[in-house]
């Protein structure tokens, strides 16, 4: 599963190549990219963006995640990861005192609120016994409704689990998504299944991979559902695809993928969301979020002021959005003005990001990133530099 880091990911890519006795030229002409970015990311002159971090860990035979470095759990949550590793492993386990639904739908809303706040403990804290009350909950039901239930609950297992780069247990999660939407198929959570599976082909660096699971869902879904619930279905389906699109290697490729999803996605949620996103067992989807999608993706194709553009209504575009959304979207914002040379303007989004959701900031992999390049070229003190170093716990 990797150690876990406490660096940033261009240190973290420095540790590996230097642990696997490489040079930079050596590693550079593996991962196909140059030198001079390679000691620039190095550094902490250049952010260590998710594509050239696929890059390189293709060539070091390990996924994009383990490069961008695990996130450390505080101690105080070893306890809870470890109940809920064996909640998971125990998915066809049920318990045998009855499960409570309203309680358990109770928790389920709770455990979503956290997650659309970005309350990353919180989240941990509520799984591992949900987890097990929501398959004994199914298991006795054997309802569409209740395998449903249980599968929005792998879902945030893989949330949580992606935003610490836990892969084990990313993949393992959506593999019981998936089992869970099939004891009694609904369609619409195939789709968001779907969605959440095509996330670890992302955190690992197969874009290919999650494309061909992301257009097979497409069609399915529009074959098996109808009105609102297609459009949602197929929205947050292309919603990943434009992502994926965006970390091609081949960025010519991307692109006309990208514009592909990009096209659907802004035509379904103007028909069907114009009135405002919609938010579904834990999906998100309507023209806002769709922006957002648009920004990070124009960012991953090496358009960094086509992002910006996207950004000009901003505070817009975020307004009434939960933090898990708003967070990474001012991450994306600071590493785009950080490629074009602004540096106060990306520390004023890092900034914000980190008053938004400060618990997804602590092991958000850009936002240490954008941390440790500003903190390299400042080449003075900077009080609020200060300030996030003493928040982060990553020394200036």
């Amino acid at each position: 599963m990797g150690t876990p880091s406490d660096v940033a990911p261009g240190a973290n890519l420095a540790l590996l190549r230097k642990e696997r006795g490489l040079s930079q030229v050596q590693l550079a002409r593996m991962a196909n990219v140059s030198v001079s970015l390679l000691s620039k990311i190095e550094v902490g002159d250049r952010t260590l963006s998710p594509t050239v971090a696929a890059a390189f860990g293709k060539a070091l035979g390990l996924s994009m995640a383990e490069v961008l470095g695990r996130a450390r759990v505080e101690e105080v949550d070893e306890a809870r990861l470890t109940a809920l590793r064996s909640a998971v492993r125990d998915y066809d386990l049920p318990g045998r005192t009855p499960a409570d639904e309203g309680a358990i739908l109770d928790a389920v809303t709770a455990v979503r609120d956290a997650r659309d706040a970005a309350r990353v403990h919180h989240v941990l804290a509520r799984l591992p016994g949900l987890l097990r009350s929501a398959t004994t909950y199914a298991h006795a039901e054997n309802t569409a409704a209740a395998w449903m239930t249980l599968a929005e609950v792998y879902s945030s297992v893989y949330w949580l689990a992606a935003r610490h780069r836990w892969m084990d247990m990313a993949e393992l999660a959506v593999t019981r998504q998936r089992w869970a939407v099939e004891q009694q198929p609904t369609p619409l959570g195939e789709a968001i299944a779907a969605r959440d599976r095509a996330g670890a082909y992302l955190n690992g660096g197969d874009a290919d991979g999650g494309l061909t699971i992301v257009d097979r869902a497409i069609a399915r879904a529009e074959s098996t559902l109808s009105g609102e619930d297609r459009a949602f279905a197929v929205g947050v389906l292309n919603l990943r695809g434009m992502t994926l699109a965006g970390r091609l290697d081949d960025k010519t490729e991307g692109a006309r993928e990208a514009e592909r999803h990009i096209a659907s996605a802004e035509r379904v949620a103007d028909e069907w969301f114009s009135g405002g996103d919609a938010n579904r067992h834990s999906m998100i989807f309507g023209p806002q979020n769709t922006a957002t999608h648009v920004l990070a993706t124009r960012l991953d194709l090496g358009r960094p002021r086509e992002a910006l553009a996207v950004a000009e209504n901003l505070d817009t575009v975020l307004d009434g959005l939960p933090a898990t959304r708003v967070a990474p979207s001012r991450l994306n914002v600071a590493r785009a003005h950080l490629d074009v040379g602004d540096r106060e303007a990306a520390l004023a989004n890092l900034s914000a990001a980190w008053e938004a959701a400060p618990q997804m900031a602590r092991i958000h992999p850009t936002a240490r990133e954008v941390f440790r390049v500003l903190a390299s070229l400042h080449r003075r003190s900077n009080p609020e530099l200060l300030r996030l170093s003493a928040l982060s716990g990553m020394p200036l």
